[in-house]
């Protein structure tokens, strides 16, 4: 419907949206662990991630330090039917007094957005823009604007940034408390700023991805499909699937249709996969992967009968601190697994080389347990010419040699509490 857009004029809804602006800069912010490079010129600053991660604050206070920029926000249904992008850059430089430098909010709502913000790159704008859309926007830049972009993931609170917002020093003690609370809440920054109730909150927001992002943008017919699945995988984070085993599980039979429905949720970045390594890319297509959520908190709102498996939970707190790097290009990540059925959690490559094996066991009090997970880990770094083996556990912190029928290599066990305060 147009009627709208005559009722409220496009600079109308520039200067409400400025308000709204002025607000959002004077709200408590918590500084982000990130890294944006501003000495780039007129490349177009690129911020993804999922709905609600802190995308759109973090971008409008970063710019707040740079000086005056202007701010438009696609998420508004009165924009997107704009037939003429050129009132819109005319409504901004009244609003905002000739500006040069535009926050593009949500900018993948916007119709043919790509050619939009080529032309205005190429006539000097210095461009941010923010989307909830990985595969979309990265399709879309790397046709239009190649070269010529710099991309930057964020994803909800780390443990880190999760611990600031304690305002002060803590002991290791109070961190591991900490740990305990993260790992079921997760670290989507509202629900944990304004104190709000964070199970409400990431289900409404988990079901808004599924039904905005997905349902409403790819007219998909048949939502129970998709609904479903999204279900069974977040019930088991952690698992090796294939697009057979799940189009037998879920009421989506279609194997075709399974791994379409599987892309879209990867792509809003409600799941992310994992494969398993292999040296032989042929092989390491055809292998089985494994499926992570992208923050704990979504598990605790909507798996069924998972909270009592503390084990995968953390497991999946590293795969989405191992996967923001990769997010953002410093490594690769896999899991490693042999013909015996032996696994090691993650494989970290940077490079053509493997940097790091990591097995997560948060309770390794038991024989049979410690051996399975050293002896696996010993073989991996065998197979995989690795020596930097680390076990992250529940309380464990030492070094030590460890051997097993003639396989031999240091080990370095680590409470999983002062890892992520380190590296997440």
């Amino acid at each position: 419907m147009q009627y709208d857009i005559f009722i409220v004029s496009v600079r109308d809804i520039i200067e409400i949206q400025k308000r709204e602006l002025d607000t959002i800069q004077n709200e408590a912010y918590v500084k982000r662990e990130i890294k944006f490079d501003d000495s780039t010129g007129t490349l177009v600053k690129v911020i993804t991630g999922p709905r609600r991660s802190g995308k759109s604050f973090y971008a409008i206070h970063h710019l707040k330090s740079q000086g005056n920029f202007a701010y438009v926000n696609f998420d508004d249904e009165r924009l997107i039917q704009l037939q003429d992008n050129d009132e819109l850059i005319s409504a901004i430089d009244v609003v905002y007094d000739g500006c040069r430098t535009v926050l593009f909010d949500e900018i993948q709502n916007l119709p043919m957005w790509e050619l939009f913000v080529n032309r205005l790159q190429r006539q000097g704008y210095h461009l941010y823009i923010t989307g909830s859309n990985s595969n979309l926007l990265s399709k879309e830049l790397a046709t239009h604007l190649t070269g010529r972009h710099l991309e930057q993931t964020i994803l909800p609170f780390s443990f880190r940034e999760y611990l600031s917002i304690q305002g002060r020093v803590l002991t290791g003690i109070e961190k591991k408390e900490h740990l305990a609370t993260y790992v079921m809440t997760g670290g989507f920054p509202e629900p944990l700023i304004k104190k709000i109730n964070g199970g409400n909150y990431l289900s409404a927001l988990f079901d808004a991805i599924i039904y905005k992002d997905i349902v409403r943008r790819y007219r998909i017919r048949f939502v129970p499909e998709i609904a479903d699945l999204a279900t069974y995988l977040i019930s088991t984070v952690g698992n090796e699937y294939s697009y057979n085993a799940l189009s037998k599980v879920s009421s989506a039979r279609s194997i075709h249709t399974v791994k379409k429905y599987l892309h879209y949720l990867e792509e809003t970045f409600l799941f992310f996969s994992i494969p398993r390594f292999s040296y032989k890319v042929r092989e390491q297509v055809a292998f089985n992967k494994k499926i992570y959520c992208i923050d704990n908190g979504f598990i605790s709102a909507k798996a069924i009968r998972f909270s009592e498996n503390r084990g995968k939970l953390y497991e999946n707190l590293v795969a989405i601190s191992l996967k923001s790097r990769e997010y953002n290009g410093d490594t690769a990540i896999y899991f490693w697994k042999n013909q015996e059925q032996e696994e090691v959690d993650f494989v970290v490559q940077a490079g053509h080389r493997i940097e790091q094996l990591i097995q997560v066991c948060t309770d390794i009090s038991s024989k049979k347990t410690y051996e399975r997970e050293i002896r696996a880990l010993l073989k991996a770094g065998r197979d995989l010419s690795c020596t930097n083996l680390l076990m992250l556990t529940e309380d464990m912190e030492k070094t030590e040699e460890s051997e097993w029928f003639g396989l031999k290599g240091t080990v370095q066990y680590l409470p999983l509490w002062k890892w992520f305060s380190e590296d997440s």
